[in-house]
Formats: C-alpha cells, sequence, structure tokens
C-alpha cells in the first residue's frame, strides 16, 4: 500500500477515525493490526519475518534486564553480551539472506573463477521485504538501548510489536529511537486539531514533492540512466543533478507524509531532513541527510568503533568503516558500496585538509562567512555529492563506468541543444513543469533554514491559510503524475 495511493487515502482517514473513538485501552492493539495489515498488504508471507524479528528483540531484551540481576558484574556483563550478540546475530542473519545471499554468490562465483575453481551458484530467488533494513535496524537499535540502560525493557509485548511495526514509518523510516516512540506508545494520545491540521499539511507537502517533483523528475533520469551506452556527457551531468532532486524529493517526500500521517494522530516522529542541499561540507551534509539512519550508525556502529577518541587516524578508519556499511545497506552491488566508500573518502579528505585550509583562510583574511567563501563551499559539496549520486543511481558498476567516460570524455554540451534536451522524456510543459516545482522546493528549504514554515503558517490570516492549502492540493491534483497509462511509483527507498 503506497502512501500516493487510492488504497491509503480510504485506509489513512479510517484508521485515524477509529483510532481516537475506540476505548483507550485497546488503541495499541488495534493500531497494531491496522499495522500489520498495512504491511501484508505488499506480501503477508513476509509479515512472519518481521513477527520473528521481533518475537527476538523483545525476549533479547527481557533476558538483558533479568541479567542486570546477577550479582556477579562479570558473570552479568557476560549475560547481557550474550543475548546482545545472539539478538544482532539472528537479525542480521535474516537480512543477509534475503538481501545479500545472491550478492554474496555470485561474487564467490566470479572469485572462484579467477582462481580456476569450477562453481556454480545455487538459483535463489528471494524476494526482498520490502522495509526490511528499515524495520530491523529500529529493532536492534532498540536492543542496544536495553543493553547499555538507556531505557526498560518494554513488558508488553504488543505494544513492543506495534513499535516496531508502526505503520507511517514502517518501510522507509524514519529509525525511531526506543526512547522516543515507545514512550509515546505507551501514553494516552488526545486528538488535537491544531496538530491534526500541521499533519495534514505536512502530507500534503510530501506528497507534492513525490508526485509533482520526484515522479516527474524520474522520466529524465530514467531515460539516461537505463540507457547508458551512447549518452553524452552533458545529458548525464543534467540526470545526475535532476537526480539529487529526485531521490530528495522522493525519500523527503515519504517522509514528510510518515511524519505528517503520525502527527496526526498525536505521535511525534524524529525529522529525517534539513535541507541538505543547503550544506556546505560534506559532513554538514550527512547531519542534514537521512538523519535518522546517520545517527544511528552513529550512535551504535561509529561511537562503540571509537569515534575520534583514539585520533585522527582512528577516526577517519572509524568513518570509512560505517560508509562502506552505510553504502552495503543501501543495497547489494559495489556501486552502492562504492558510493559509501567515496563519501568516507570525502570526510576523510575534509578532516585531513581542515587545518591548511584554515590557515590558508587565516593568511589571505577571508572569514568563513564571507559570501564568496560560503558559494564556493557550498557549489564544491554539492558537486562532490551529486558525483557520488552518479554511482548510487547507476544499475551497476559496468553502467557506472559508462556514465562516468561520458561524463569525462564525452560532454557535448551541444546534444542538448535544438531539441535534443526535449529527447529526455520531458516535453516542453514537463520540463517547464518540473523547472517551476523544483524552483518551489528551493525556495521553501531556503525559507526553511531561516525558520520553521509550519509555525510561521499557522500564525497568518485564515484566508492566507487557506489558499496555501488550496493551492497545495490543486497542484498534486493538477500536476501530479497519476492517470490512466501510469503505473505508481513505489517509493524509492522502499527498495532498501
Amino acid at each position: 500500500m503506497l502512501f500516493n495511493s487510492l488504497d491509503f487515502l480510504i485506509f489513512f482517514p479510517i484508521v485515524t477515525l477509529l483510532y481516537f473513538i475506540i476505548p483507550r485501552k485497546v488503541r495499541y492493539l488495534f493500531l497494531l493490526a491496522a499495522s500489520y495489515y498495512f504491511y501484508m498488504c505488499w506480501n503477508p508471507r513476509y509479515a512472519l519475518l518481521m513477527l520473528l524479528s521481533t518475537a527476538i528483540t523483545y525476549f533479547s531484551g527481557l533476558l538483558i534486564s533479568r541479567a542486570n540481576r546477577i550479582p556477579d558484574p562479570r558473570a552479568r556483563e557476560r549475560q547481557k553480551k550474550l543475548w546482545v550478540w545472539l539478538s544482532f546475530g539472528s537479525n542480521l542473519a535474516i537480512l543477509c539472506v534475503f538481501k545479500y545471499l545472491t550478492f554474496f554468490l555470485e561474487n564467490l562465483t566470479r572469485v572462484l573463477g579467477l582462481a580456476g575453481v569450477a562453481f556454480q551458484a545455487p538459483a535463489i530467488d528471494l524476494l526482498l521485504p520490502v522495509g526490511i533494513s528499515f524495520y530491523t535496524f529500529q529493532a536492534l537499535g532498540y536492543t542496544m538501548d536495553v543493553y547499555r540502560g538507556d531505557i526498560d525493557a518494554e513488558p508488553n509485548f504488543f505494544r513492543y510489536a506495534l513499535f516496531v511495526s508502526f505503520f507511517p514509518q514502517l518501510v522507509a523510516g524514519p529509525i525511531e529511537r526506543s526512547g522516543s516512540l515507545l514512550r509515546q506508545l505507551r501514553e494516552h494520545q488526545r486528538f488535537d486539531g491544531l496538530q491534526a491540521r500541521a499533519g495534514l499539511v505536512r502530507m500534503g507537502w510530501g506528497l507534492f514533492q513525490k508526485m509533482v517533483i520526484a515522479d516527474r523528475l524520474a522520466i529524465l533520469v530514467g531515460a539516461v540512466y537505463n540507457n547508458p551506452a551512447g549518452q553524452p556527457g552533458s545529458a548525464v551531468a543534467l540526470a545526475t543533478v535532476i537526480f539529487c532532486f529526485q531521490i530528495y524529493c522522493d525519500f523527503g517526500g515519504y517522509s514528510n507524509i510518515a511524519i505528517g500521517a503520525a502527527q496526526v494522530m498525536g505521535v511525534r516522529l524524529m525529522d529525517n531532513f534539513r535541507q541538505p542541499f543547503l550544506a556546505r561540507s560534506i559532513q554538514d551534509f550527512w547531519r542534514r541527510w537521512h538523519i535518522s539512519l546517520s545517527t544511528w550508525f552513529r550512535d551504535y556502529l561509529y561511537f562503540p568503533l571509537g569515534g575520534s577518541r583514539k585520533g585522527t587516524g582512528r577516526a577517519i578508519a572509524n568513518n570509512m568503516a560505517v560508509f562502506l556499511v552505510s553504502g552495503l545497506w543501501h543495497g547489494a552491488g559495489w556501486h552502492f558500496i562504492l558510493w559509501g566508500g567515496l563519501h568516507g573518502l570525502y570526510q576523510g579528505a575534509g578532516r585531513l585538509t581542515l587545518p591548511v585550509r584554515r590557515r590558508i583562510r587565516g593568511a589571505l583574511g577571508i572569514s568563513e562567512e564571507n559570501p564568496v567563501c560560503r558559494l564556493a563551499a557550498w557549489a564544491f559539496t554539492f558537486s562532490l555529492v551529486a558525483f557520488a549520486f552518479l554511482l548510487f543511481r547507476a544499475n551497476s558498476m559496468s553502467d557506472a563506468a559508462l556514465l562516468i567516460r561520458a561524463l569525462f570524455l564525452d560532454f557535448r554540451p551541444e546534444a542538448l541543444l535544438g531539441g535534443g534536451l526535449y529527447e529526455l522524456g520531458l516535453d516542453r510543459q514537463d520540463f517547464a513543469a518540473a523547472a517551476v516545482s523544483v524552483l518551489v522546493l528551493i525556495l521553501s528549504d531556503l525559507l526553511q533554514e531561516r525558520r520553521p514554515m509550519g509555525p510561521v503558517l499557522e500564525r497568518q490570516p485564515l484566508v492566507l491559510r487557506w489558499t496555501v492549502y488550496l493551492l497545495l492540493i490543486f497542484a498534486v491534483l493538477i500536476f501530479g503524475i497519476y492517470g490512466p497509462g501510469y503505473d505508481a511509483a513505489a517509493f524509492i527507498y522502499f527498495a532498501f
């Protein structure tokens, strides 16, 4: 069930209405049933995998909590680590089988072939369960939080199951922390008209991002990236820049719909994006992009590895490990791993060159806040991010090689002149609509950078507020990509 589907348009109001009508004592049970129904609309069998992950991490939490009562400190810590390792090992094993087994066997076949060993990997046809990477990480975060003593183990299995499966953020995040979401699920939520209205507006903005911007830009991006052979570098460059906005609006749109839907129901989810393309460094970009995942890796991988406590070299190595794992998390493909590794190199180079850059600016008397310096930092950061996204979007390493070769050795800007631009899937009208909608997005982000627009809008006169609401609705209805002959596009991150 997609957020941009008629099914969800029917499902969400009914669930929300019933949620606030039924007795408070059973609300979480109703919401749990609705969440499992939401997930089972894709494939009922894969709900069993989510239930298995839920059961493993739930009982691990209880066993860790019980181990805390062991008097001997060494025995206590040994028991706690045992249950943590069993929780992580079993959940990651499930994730690896469904997401990475085919990738591993293919590469094993290649390696053995190079060594002269004949090996034919068995044919394995496993469909990737939607959202498995997200709910697995959320459940594992709970295990680690209980182990660290940040939270108490949740005694109610069904409430914990709701924490893992809460439908707004189930399939693509945000990856919530147990200390926040579990606490809210224990509370009795009251209907708040102002919060509900703010949530609906956020959902509307998310639909605008997805249906008006992302799905329209996807047509041009697909025309280039799905046919890389013979593409001029100018088309690759254009499609790559456009893909930056496509994936931002696709995933950011999903996040806004998820956060807005939860807000209507009285639940606050963490922000997942904060104007990422206004970043002026790669480090700043990752403070703004997919925040729930980047902070998850920070808290549960980077810090346990030692963070930056053991010197610059160790910090760079830890950072590289995190980004390589992040790349693999995004997909079973070398181009994803290379994308993550490239971001690790960016951050390592940034850390090593920081003292030199500071000395140069000091010698020249240039402030970091100088407008020219700010613009140059932004342009350089965006260029690095966009180039890395080329690897992310490419369908394979061989496709990525073709695209990079065209970008640097066959640029040919004239290929986009004389109507060539409109041979990439979008006609003049659609291209104009895309350009205007992206400008609206950029303006919105610039305003959001200065102050949150939601509270500002709420303070405006009734007429102005409803003008904005209606413009948003009409934009989605008139300029959204849907209708006969259109297959509603799944959100990009559903594949991860």
